[in-house]
């Protein structure tokens, strides 16, 4: 099937630079975002703006879903009457971060109306998603898939089919925001314990960046702890949210994760002090309040 027309529904951080690279590969794409700043800007990029997720998704043959939750996937595609607005046989690709089970559900009810759903997660990022250099875990039947698949590589470099069924790429994508939470939590950590000591934490970070302890997390967000107000990659509400899916996970599961617990705690602790909605390094915030530094401004 070649893709003609895909609905675009979340136009935000990542889903603007995602909906702009549709553009540019020669897609139709038309979008809607509650923000109309957001739409005005897919529209300056080539795009199409609707005043509607219903309107957006009009006769499409594809419709991405790059959202926050389950929650608000739900409402584009049934309250909003996304779903019932689409081309017979069309295809949902959801990128959002969801629990696997809500995601299983979601499907469920997708191709019941006789249409294709394609469980899609995404990391990199905004760098990734500007750059088209995605990493996307997809749990799908292999006809869906191959459905998705150009419109898939349009926004990603690394599109792994992890799965035959719907949430299985949520499911990869829960272990990733584990491994993301619990290493941007203990980058804090460090950076709290070396400032205590009196370490220099550019120094810290040029050390540990370059030696066996460093990872990706560590080498992004650790230089943006020591910013005031570094621009928002993902906020810490993110976390707070995608650490919880991980927790629910691990209790469906019978799985101990108690890393994951502490970082989930740290992270609600910088929300609770006001940090919700700046970048995620903001956690080290946490650590500073929690070990009452001088100059805490948490």
């Amino acid at each position: 099937m070649v893709v003609t027309s895909i609905a675009f529904v979340g136009l935000g951080a990542m889903g603007a630079p995602m909906a702009d690279n549709l553009v540019k590969r020669q897609f139709r794409v038309t979008g809607f975002d509650m923000r109309e700043s957001a739409r005005d800007a897919l529209a300056a990029a080539g795009g199409q703006a609707a005043d509607s997720a219903a309107a957006a998704a009009e006769g499409a043959d594809t419709l991405v879903l790059m959202v926050v939750s389950a929650a608000q996937a739900r409402s584009v595609l049934f309250d909003a009457g996304a779903l019932a607005a689409l081309a017979p046989g069309a295809t949902v690709i959801l990128m959002a971060t969801c629990p696997p089970g809500e995601v299983e559900a979601i499907a469920d009810a997708v191709t019941e109306t006789g249409r294709h759903f394609v469980d899609a997660p995404v990391s990199g990022g905004v760098k990734g998603a500007q750059g088209g250099t995605l990493t996307i875990m997809v749990g799908a039947p292999a006809d869906s898939f191959a459905r998705a698949k150009p419109v898939l590589d349009a926004m990603g470099d690394k599109v792994f089919h992890v799965g035959e069924k719907p949430g299985q790429g949520a499911t990869v994508k829960t272990v990733n925001q584990l491994l993301c939470g619990v290493h941007i939590a203990v980058s804090a950590e460090a950076l709290s314990l070396a400032q205590k000591a009196g370490i220099d934490g550019a120094l810290l970070f040029e050390i540990m960046g370059g030696s066996a302890a460093s990872s990706w997390m560590l080498r992004d967000r650790g230089p943006r702890m020591l910013e005031d107000e570094p621009p928002v990659a993902s906020a810490v509400d993110i976390f707070v949210k995608d650490l919880g899916i991980v927790l629910d996970a691990g209790r469906a599961a019978k799985a101990a994760l108690p890393l994951a617990a502490a970082a989930h705690q740290m992270f609600l602790a910088a929300s609770g002090l006001g940090h919700g909605g700046r970048d995620d390094s903001h956690v080290v915030r946490a650590y500073r309040a929690l070990n009452r530094r001088p100059d805490n401004d948490a």
